[in-house]
């Protein structure tokens, strides 16, 4: 037996010899460490900030679930309900969520990670649902429509029985893309939507209403507390590199001096809020007591043109636009009426775009160098690349 061997401490950290002070003082620092993990994330190259957790006490902590948590916008708000001092149980497929996303809390005695698709049911018992489960870029999406409408159909009608069997209050992330390509603008909740039911987007918007739809249903017979959030354009750190959205090629394609790709002729416009400001809408929507559907969104109203050029100036880039053919359904304008979440959340978004684009640039600048290079994906239907 080698030295090293003889000396190895066994799994207990505790020696035969060691004296009974020596054994006190180890364990003691086990208890330690192990509050130190209760009380705060632990640093990865993916979340390297340390994000501190709160105790609540048992008839303040929720349990929360998240579908998709994995995700963009669900590993935000899992930060903020961890943060919080919430017990977080995040239910992923990982079709295009990644687990570097939610790593730094596994750890943490509040946190569970399932992997497990929404289509097929489940048994936990939570208090609350953000029921965020759903590819929500169009090359995602449009890579297996016929899964994209199961996840909006199947699986909505699965967390609306889990939450009526356990009495949960759920929240629905649905989207702007219900309005489809707006006569209206900009577009109010009001607005009944101008949808092309037959197109290659139409897996994702008329899947989104359909889960609306039953969420009332649900509402009306059963009696199920609900939230609806129609969400717009969002972008910021953790969004995923080959997504296909116009945030992440822009600046992923800046960023290696390559050409910036613009379908159609760049007058388009969009409007984009960041995801600190969603998790905000979302969480005072979800303990609010509005029920009916609510935009969350940024009323700043870009041009594509314009907002590949201020991309190109904030990464520096030697990049050059370039315009391609326009996408079938791709809406020409897009801007949400924010009154009723002013009115009934008290929210509106506080974040300056300009602000959040440099934080995400920093973002992708770190995934540019850890790839060494990302090829953006293009307008057509597409698998997600790249590992969890």
């Amino acid at each position: 037996m080698s030295d090293s061997s003889a000396t190895k401490r066994p799994a207990n950290g505790f020696h035969k010899e060691d004296d009974q002070e020596t054994k006190k003082a180890r364990l003691a620092q086990i208890v330690q460490d192990q509050q130190l993990l209760a009380s705060q994330s632990i640093p990865t190259p993916h979340t390297p900030k340390v994000i501190q957790t709160v105790r609540l006490p048992d008839a303040l902590r929720k349990k929360i679930l998240i579908t998709g948590g994995a995700g963009f916008v669900g590993s935000h708000l899992t930060d903020r309900l961890m943060s919080e001092g919430h017990e977080v149980v995040v239910l992923d497929n990982f079709f295009t969520g990644r687990k570097a996303n939610v790593e730094h809390w596994l750890h943490h005695p509040n946190f569970s990670l399932i992997r497990h698709d929404v289509i097929q049911p489940i048994l936990l018992e939570v208090d609350q649902i953000y029921h965020l489960a759903c590819p929500a870029s169009p090359p995602h999406y449009q890579y297996n429509p016929v899964k994209t409408i199961k996840t909006s159909t199947m699986g909505t009608i699965n967390m609306l029985g889990l939450a009526k069997r356990v009495k949960a209050r759920i929240l629905l992330a649905s989207t702007s893309e219900i309005y489809g390509d707006p006569e209206v603008h900009p577009q109010p909740e009001t607005y009944w939507g101008n949808v092309n039911t037959l197109g290659p987007r139409s897996c994702y918007d008329e899947g989104k209403r359909v889960a609306e739809t039953m969420m009332y249903a649900y509402k009306n017979q059963n009696d199920v507390s609900i939230r609806i959030a129609r969400i717009f354009n969002t972008f910021g750190p953790r969004m995923h590199p080959n997504d296909g959205r116009v945030v992440s090629n822009f600046i992923i394609q800046s960023l290696q001096n390559k050409n910036i790709t613009i379908y159609g002729d760049g007058s388009q416009t969009r409007s984009f809020q960041y995801v600190d400001d969603l998790v905000n809408g979302l969480t005072k929507l979800m303990n609010g007591n509005y029920d009916s559907p609510v935009n969350l969104g940024n009323p700043d109203e870009y041009s594509i043109k314009d907002f590949a050029t201020k991309i190109k100036e904030f990464t520096q880039s030697e990049s050059e636009i370039k315009f391609l053919p326009k996408v079938a359904d791709d809406p020409t304008q897009r801007k949400p009426d924010i009154s009723t979440a002013k009115r009934e959340l008290d929210w509106a978004p506080c974040v300056h775009v300009e602000d959040g684009l440099r934080k995400t640039i920093e973002y992708f600048r770190g995934e540019v160098e850890a790839a060494g290079e990302i090829v953006p994906t293009g307008p057509d239907a597409a698998k997600p690349k790249g590992g969890s």
